[in-house]
């Protein structure tokens, strides 16, 4: 199961290889799904957040864009507008339809070196739109590409080669009869852990994990890290529950990061709800929340190092 496994929840990608990036393009139904959000990191890149806030009047956005090529990578969701406005999806106006489209992004030019990584391909327009039009319902894959192409973890001991992939990674619930899922991009500062155990992260020259974390982080502490989750369901929620549960996804960030929402991350999470399903009382979304998000990371990271679980 994963992200898709919520009805009406398509996701499409594009990537390239050879310059370690790409965009993930989360697709609603046309008729928009109820969304907040929850920014955490203290260094995030993102687009059309502010409205998710539950004060804010409009409820329902009809995509979100991930995206790798830092603040550059926001151009994106201009691609998936042009997708969606094109086939008549929106926020209803007395002369067109908007589509609301949300961006957040990750900073991944860390191999920015001679015929490794060509710091001039970077996600715009064109790709989102690309990523748009090759959204599916098919189940999500763990492992690196879309906006995971070119994401590292364990970046505290400074180079990019003692950091790891930290991958694409997507997971789903089913609760009495209500999906919960998420689909996680990760970037991060630290490490990547699984039961305490570190599974993708910094290593030292040998191969060996550093013993103390605390003490490598002296060494150096490079920006532009970020964790990005999107979590799905079809549970019936407002968008102030929605806001709960974006920061519930957070504490399943935490839960496998070490350490996590640092000052060098831009840590976000997005709830999306297609509203078909019945209402859970809200702490068990709150639950399930927390374990599809930390799932979701582990499989991203696994795959992405070519573990497998």
């Amino acid at each position: 199961m994963s992200l898709t496994s919520v009805e009406g929840i398509k996701v499409g990608h594009w990537q390239d290889t050879k310059a370690h990036t790409g965009c993930t393009v989360i697709l609603c139904p046309p008729e928009g799904c109820i969304a907040s959000g929850s920014i955490r990191g203290s260094a995030p890149g993102s687009r059309e957040t502010a409205l998710l806030a539950p004060e804010k009047s409009v409820e329902r956005i009809h995509a979100l864009c991930l995206s790798g090529g830092s603040a550059f990578g926001l151009a994106t969701a201009e691609g998936v507008m042009r997708y969606l406005s094109e086939r008549d999806i929106g926020f209803p106006t007395p002369f067109l339809k908007v589509p609301i489209v949300s961006a957040a992004v990750i900073y991944d030019f860390w191999l920015a070196e001679p015929m490794l990584r060509d710091v001039t391909v970077k996600p715009n327009a064109e790709q989102g739109y690309l990523a748009a039009q090759h959204a599916s319902a098919e189940e999500v894959k763990p492992g690196r590409y879309g906006a995971a192409t070119g994401a590292r973890c364990g970046k505290y001991l400074g180079l990019a080669n003692s950091s790891e992939w930290g991958g694409l990674g997507s997971s789903a619930l089913l609760v009495q009869g209500v999906t919960i899922a998420a689909l996680s991009i990760a970037n991060p500062f630290g490490d990547i852990t699984q039961e305490g155990q570190v599974i993708a992260g910094a290593h030292l020259a040998d191969g060996a994990r550093p013993k103390n974390r605390l003490e490598s982080m002296k060494q150096f502490f490079p920006a532009g890290n970020t964790t990005l989750v999107a979590v799905a369901t079809d549970a019936a929620i407002s968008k102030t529950e929605a806001s709960i549960l974006a920061d519930q996804a957070h504490i399943g960030i935490a839960q496998v990061m070490r350490p996590s929402h640092t000052p060098f991350d831009g840590d976000s999470t997005f709830v999306l709800s297609t509203g078909q399903g019945r209402r859970l009382p809200l702490a068990a979304l709150a639950i399930a929340v927390q374990q599809v998000v930390a799932e979701a990371l582990i499989k991203g990271a696994l795959a992405a190092n070519g573990v497998e679980r």
